[in-house]
């Protein structure tokens, strides 16, 4: 997680705009060109971004000011990192973990 992101569970975008260095209207534009950019609004309509999407908010842009890349270049390499991601918690692998760990506290549980 980036240095300076205050421990709070929800930030306005106008906070949000402050950390980032960016404004609001950056940040609304990208709203719309990068899915997994979708803060909460509440019930005035105000948009609460959490702390997983202030940490995206610093990678796009990373990408896009100090890698250089396109919109749609770095909306690739998110996905491409998504995707990894994924592939690494496949639901195959999941189920081998908690096997795993079940026959271990099984093992601990008899021995005892």
């Amino acid at each position: 997680m980036e240095a300076g992101i205050p421990d709070k569970l929800f930030f306005k975008i106008g906070e949000v705009a402050k950390i980032v260095s960016l404004r609001p209207s950056v940040l609304r534009y990208w709203e719309t060109e990068f899915q997994d950019l979708k803060p909460v609004k509440s019930r005035t309509g105000q948009r609460l971004y959490s702390k997983k999407e202030l940490t995206l908010i610093f990678e796009i842009k990373k990408l896009l000011y100090a890698e250089k890349h396109t919109i749609d270049g770095a909306r690739k390499k998110l996905n491409s990192k998504r995707k990894s991601v994924e592939i690494e918690l496949s639901p195959e692998k999941i189920r081998t973990v908690i096997n795993e760990v079940r026959d271990d506290l099984l093992k601990i549980r008899n021995s005892l």
